[in-house]
């Protein structure tokens, strides 16, 4: 249950002009996303937010996006975890899709007297960013990543930047990093291969299917059905491998 109440929620997401011209739309998706979702899925406040604000990233929902940054932060989710989940999308999406949601954090924080540039997060340098990417992938996915930079030039950026400098990051642990990462794949969909390949590594670590249930259940209102039940797919083919 949200220590937030769905009124408080619909204010920080909708602006007035909407709750004034779109009311039924409005009650609808408040009684909906802030209320029958919120209490029938039992996940903390602050991993809803987290999963939210990450498929709102994959599924471009910038209007959203901001709304949920607000609610985030009332929440107690930490402006250098909203970040971390701003900085590993670009990995899964790419600078173009991602940037114009760095000037949204950004923005939010101002305004709320946020002192930016937050601390540094990064663990790695030039030098070790392959090496500590590799042992990333081998701690989430298994032993058989170790060698797998070798196999081409796209899967050496795979571990020294998706992995190396992301991954090794501060500020969010492997099982939160494997979270959002589902919750980009599964929103911006046509990713379904490499879904499925996350859920399994999101189970390794700890993240079991149940609890990805949830994620998929609490991010429905924001991607859809057709996405959410493509995730499930994904995630059943992934248990029963």
């Amino acid at each position: 249950m949200s220590d937030i109440s769905k009124e408080e929620m619909a204010k920080t997401f909708f602006d007035e002009k909407m709750i004034e011209n779109d009311p039924e739309f409005t009650d609808l998706f408040t009684n909906f996303a802030f209320d029958e979702v919120v209490n029938q899925i039992d996940l903390d406040e602050k991993t809803r937010y987290m999963a939210i604000l990450a498929a709102l990233l994959g599924c471009q929902g910038k209007e959203a996006f901001k709304g949920i940054v607000e609610c985030s932060l009332n929440a107690g989710v930490t402006p250098i975890e909203i970040k971390e989940i701003v900085y590993q999308a670009t990995a899964y999406l790419g600078v173009g899709r991602v940037y114009p949601f760095l000037e949204i954090v950004n923005e939010v924080l101002e305004k709320r007297n946020i002192s930016l540039p937050l601390e540094k997060q990064s663990t790695t340098n030039p030098e070790n960013r392959r090496e500590k990417g590799s042992q990333t992938q081998v701690d989430i996915f298994g032993e058989q990543m170790r060698d797998f930079w070798k196999s081409g030039h796209i899967n050496y950026w795979l571990a020294a930047n998706c992995f190396g400098d992301y991954y090794t990051r501060k500020g969010l642990d492997y099982k939160q990093r494997e979270m959002i990462t589902f919750c980009f794949l599964a929103a911006q969909g046509g990713c379904e291969p490499q879904l499925t390949s996350h859920a399994g590594a999101n189970m390794k670590i700890g993240n079991d299917k149940d609890y990805l249930i949830k994620i998929v259940s609490v991010c429905l209102p924001y991607i859809g059905y057709p996405r959410s039940l493509n995730a499930l797919t994904c995630i059943n083919n992934a248990a029963n491998h």
